[in-house]
């Protein structure tokens, strides 16, 4: 179904989620229950957005430009894709695809022949979130590609934030002793300096100043699964992902009431870096026509 306020509408016999063509952005995932939302209202006293795509780049680059052998391109934080309107492709049930492919305007700043393909598929109680990537172009292209999804967190009114937790697991279910975390520096920059976290249980408390440095950015595939948990110890949602990265993220000092749970495949340039778009960290690369295929899962976990 397809409303002009709300974008496109799936849903099965437990969740119903809403997807605005703008960005082919989540908008809404709820419970059909009794109706709890558990994506961000996009609130811009906190942050105007609930769930963009980063593409192609996740994270900034240093100066907001980058290069391609002699010439500089410029770029804003995250790419362009989560500002452009996307077209409905499929839909079918509780699927749904959108596409974005490459104009003029795209190739003054990013100068590759693309397709992304945004694909959302409501099974049981959760949301498969999928990503196609094509080298629509006769060159080799580079590009990183993120998820950027916001979650009410308190999830109630009346509770505070401080009494939630995060807990971080491996893929078979694991949890984490510890996690390294790369410091974010100046202008949104990495920095080659890192700070290890102890966790009990695998937990991570959401404190007053956890976010103080901006984003927690966990490199080297060290989780695969991160659960936001309620005061009285009850996770109500997980995010499912293979990404080698995963950043988790609130806006700074501001005690936003909600956590991002952002399952990334590049990241933000180092300070200091000055090589071309193929050298930097993370970065993916395809030959002409290979398509590059990802997805994460956002799973409601029980009834609260």
């Amino acid at each position: 179904m397809e409303n002009k306020t709300q974008g496109i509408r799936l849903e099965n016999d437990v969740l119903e989620a809403q997807i605005s063509l703008h960005g082919a952005e989540l908008k809404s995932l709820k419970k059909k229950e009794d109706g709890t939302e558990y994506m961000w209202n996009a609130d811009p006293a906190y942050w105007g957005r609930t769930s963009p795509v980063l593409f192609p780049f996740v994270g900034g680059v240093r100066d907001k430009k980058y290069r391609i052998g002699d010439r500089e391109y410029p770029m804003g934080q995250h790419g362009f894709a989560r500002d452009r309107e996307f077209v409905l492709t499929e839909q079918s049930g509780a699927t749904a695809w959108f596409a974005l492919e490459d104009d003029a305007a795209s190739r003054e700043v990013y100068p590759f022949r693309f397709r992304l393909e945004i694909g959302y598929r409501l099974e049981g109680q959760s949301l498969h979130v999928m990503w196609r990537v094509r080298n629509r172009d006769t060159k080799e292209m580079y590009f990183a590609i993120g998820a950027h999804p916001a979650f009410f967190c308190p999830l109630r009114a009346g509770e505070e934030q401080s009494d939630y937790s995060l807990c971080l697991r491996t893929s078979d279910g694991q949890a984490l002793s510890s996690f390294v975390n790369r410091v974010f520096g100046a202008g949104g920059l990495a920095t080659d300096r890192t700070a290890v976290y102890e966790l009990e249980s695998g937990r991570l408390p959401v404190s007053e100043h956890l976010f103080d440095g901006d984003a927690l950015i966990l490199e080297n595939g060290q989780t695969q699964e991160i659960a936001l948990v309620d005061p009285q110890g009850r996770a109500y949602l997980a995010v499912h992902f293979d990404s080698p990265l995963v950043g988790i993220w609130s806006p700074p000092k501001k005690h936003a009431p909600f956590v991002c749970i952002e399952p990334w495949y590049g990241r933000c340039d180092r300070e200091g870096f000055d090589g071309e778009l193929k050298d930097r960290e993370w970065e993916n690369r395809l030959t002409p026509e290979q398509v590059f295929e990802a997805q994460y899962r956002i799973e409601i976990l029980r009834n609260i």
